[in-house]
Formats: C-alpha cells, sequence, structure tokens
C-alpha cells in the first residue's frame, strides 16, 4: 500500500485516519491526482483562497495550502482528523476546517469539491455555493466515472449553473461549473417524516444516512430493542438520524443515552430527534467521534450498533471491528453489544471471535438482516 504521493517534484506521506498496521487502502485516489494536475495547469498565482469540499483525507488540503489560502468544508469528524494529522506529518501551513452545516467564506476564488455519495449533501453544498460565489469563480468537482451520471450534471446545472464535464483519466471524471445560474433553486435545510408503527418523527439534515425515509435495518432493529427497568446506561453507536436512541429513550425512561457518529450532521440530527421525541428533561449526550476512543473502560451496560460498510467510497469491515473492539472495551460486566447487518456480513464469526462462542446468540433474524447479541464476561 503506497503511502507516498508525488506529483511535480513534490512528494507527500499521507495516511488514513486512524493509522492501522495492517492497512491496504490508500489515503488518496486518482480523483486527486487529477484534481491536482488539473489545477497545476491553471498556472494560478499564489495565495489564492481556495475552498476544498469534501477532502477525504486530506491529499488535497495538504497539496494546496503549500500556495495557497484554504479553506476545507467536510461532514467526516474521520475525514477531519486526517487531515490534521497529514497537515502536521507534512509540515504545511495551517488551513480553516470546519464542517459542511458552517458559513461559505465570502472572497473564494475557486472551489474543488469530491462529489459526495449523498446527493442531497451534494444538493445542500451546491445550494450554498450558488448563494455565495461569485459567477466567475470556477467550481470544479471530481468523482469515479462511472458516479457521474447524467442526473448528477442535472443536479449542477440546476443547483448551481453552467455545467460541463472532462474525458476520462484513470476512471475519474471532472465536472466544471460556475455558479451563474438564471434562478437560485430553494432547498430546505431538512427533511421530516413519521416512522410508520411507531410514536416518532424524525428530522434529517441533508448528510444523514437513509434521511428520506427509514431503512431496512433499522425498521427491523426497532422491535428488537430492550425495555428493562435495570437499564441506566447505553450508548448508540453510529447513531445516524438516532432512530435507534430515540425508541431505546422511549421504551427506558431512566436510561442515559450517548449517541456517537462520525458525521456532524448525523449527530446534530439525532440530537434535535431526542429533543423532539422524548420527554422534556431527559438526559442524553450527542458527541461527533471515531467510535468510542476516549470512553471509559467497562462504563456503560447496553451498546446497539447498525455500523455502515463504507468509508468514503471503499467498501471496508474495518469499521465494524473496530466498533466491536471498543464495545467490549466500554462495555460493563455482563453488558450486552446488539448489533444488526446483512446476513452475507457474518458479523456472528467477528462477535465470536471477540467475546467467545457461547457469549454471542442470534436475537431475531429475516431474509436480509439478521440482529445479534454479544455479553461481556
Amino acid at each position: 500500500m503506497k503511502t507516498e504521493l508525488t506529483l511535480y517534484d513534490q512528494t507527500l506521506t499521507l495516511h488514513r485516519f486512524p493509522q492501522r498496521s495492517n492497512e491496504t487502502l490508500q489515503a488518496w485516489d486518482a480523483g486527486d491526482e487529477y484534481l491536482i494536475t488539473h489545477v497545476a495547469s491553471l498556472s494560478l498565482p499564489p495565495n489564492q483562497h481556495i475552498l476544498i469540499l469534501n477532502d477525504h483525507f486530506g491529499a488535497l488540503s495538504c497539496w494546496f495550502s503549500k500556495s495557497h489560502t484554504v479553506t476545507v468544508m467536510s461532514d467526516s469528524f474521520i475525514a477531519h482528523q486526517a487531515i490534521k494529522q497529514n497537515l502536521m506529518a507534512n509540515q504545511c501551513p495551517s488551513i480553516t476546517l470546519t464542517n459542511t452545516m458552517g458559513s461559505l467564506p465570502s472572497d473564494i476564488d475557486l472551489v474543488l469539491i469530491q462529489v459526495p455519495r449523498n446527493n442531497r449533501h451534494l444538493v445542500w453544498q451546491l445550494t450554498q455555493l450558488r448563494q455565495s460565489l461569485s459567477s466567475d469563480c470556477p467550481v470544479i468537482a471530481v468523482n469515479k466515472a462511472k458516479e457521474i451520471h447524467t442526473s448528477t450534471l442535472q443536479l449542477f446545472s440546476q443547483y448551481l449553473g453552467q455545467t460541463k464535464t472532462s474525458l476520462a483519466w484513470k476512471k475519474h471524471r471532472l465536472i466544471f461549473s460556475y455558479a451563474n445560474s438564471k434562478h437560485a433553486l430553494p432547498t430546505s435545510t431538512t427533511t421530516c417524516w413519521k416512522v410508520e408503527n411507531h410514536p416518532i418523527e424524525l428530522t434529517n439534515l441533508p448528510n444523514v444516512y437513509s434521511g428520506e425515509k427509514l431503512d431496512q435495518g433499522a425498521r427491523f432493529f426497532l422491535n428488537y430493542l430492550p425495555s428493562d427497568d435495570t437499564l441506566l446506561t447505553a450508548i448508540d453507536l453510529g447513531c445516524g438520524n438516532g432512530v435507534l436512541s430515540v425508541k431505546l429513550g422511549q421504551l427506558n425512561p431512566q436510561v442515559q443515552l450517548t449517541c456517537v457518529d462520525e458525521s456532524f450532521m448525523a449527530v446534530e440530527s439525532t440530537r434535535l430527534n431526542l429533543l423532539n421525541n422524548l420527554a422534556p428533561g431527559r438526559q442524553f449526550e450527542c458527541l461527533v467521534n471515531n467510535c468510542l476512543d476516549g470512553f471509559a473502560d467497562n462504563s456503560t451496560q447496553l451498546i446497539i450498533c447498525n455500523p455502515p460498510f463504507h468509508q468514503q467510497q471503499a467498501i471496508t469491515d474495518h469499521i465494524a471491528w473496530q466498533m466491536f473492539c471498543d464495545a467490549k472495551r466500554v462495555l460493563n460486566q455482563e453488558g450486552k453489544l446488539l448489533v444488526i447487518g446483512n446476513r452475507h456480513l457474518g458479523y456472528d464469526i467477528k462477535l465470536k471471535r471477540l467475546f467467545g462462542k457461547s457469549q454471542v446468540k442470534t436475537v431475531a433474524s429475516n431474509a436480509k438482516f439478521v440482529i445479534l447479541q454479544a455479553i461481556k464476561q
């Protein structure tokens, strides 16, 4: 696995976050290289203000900080940590780093975008750019060619302005656009809807997973959350919009809830949904974090978890494994981890390896999902 990116006689040493001894995935891709190469061809004057949206692990942030003023906006806490780590490792100048709920700078000269997986998040970002940019400020986005559909280009045209694309290079394409559409299309910051068969109404910010409807896994999981008068502490690890936290809080009025996700928008959505769906005065905490970093050992009775199996564009199971390891550490003796996953992911094998074969059982399953319980001994 390569850790050094070399272009134009400049070399960066780049790592994903958190660093793993057996890492198999690079901290940059051909999309980063394509953007860097294209911007280099523009021969920009020094000290331009470059806004970078959704930098994955800091390749763009590090590269352009050497010659320009850089502002980076990302909804990912993991990306934030990787960017900070790689800036320090490469002795780069400081940048401004914030999340995508913040206000855009007013003096941007160039915008670079790694196109997000979530179209609602993309529309949100394009809308903010349309409202803030001058019409002559170039916007250059990149994604895998197979992910740039006609509908993707239509979103750029509708919500930003004049749009065209490049030829493919190493299976990636660039999108060139300007904020010059005749009319700025309005878009709502949130989507709101009720959960069928449950007394829950959810508010979802743009980058929340399944922000337009309840995903099938969460729908199945809702029916198997425990109601237990002795349950005093619980963590929702990878909370998303907080629907599981809300239901667990409704079933257990006495429980102290802690909700954790690496998405700033997910954590804020969870906070809003707990406030709106639980009784006034309920105690809870919502945290942006890398799994359970910094949580005390042996400190909670229950952890519920619906793990992701993507990091950026890569399919990977290392996030689930870190969640399971962290959960075992943070659970107290006889504490329980409840996990839902697609049947084909084989989470039962991982949990039995970690907790012991006799400590893992299937709570429920259907044709697509399985809910597993692991008890810490």
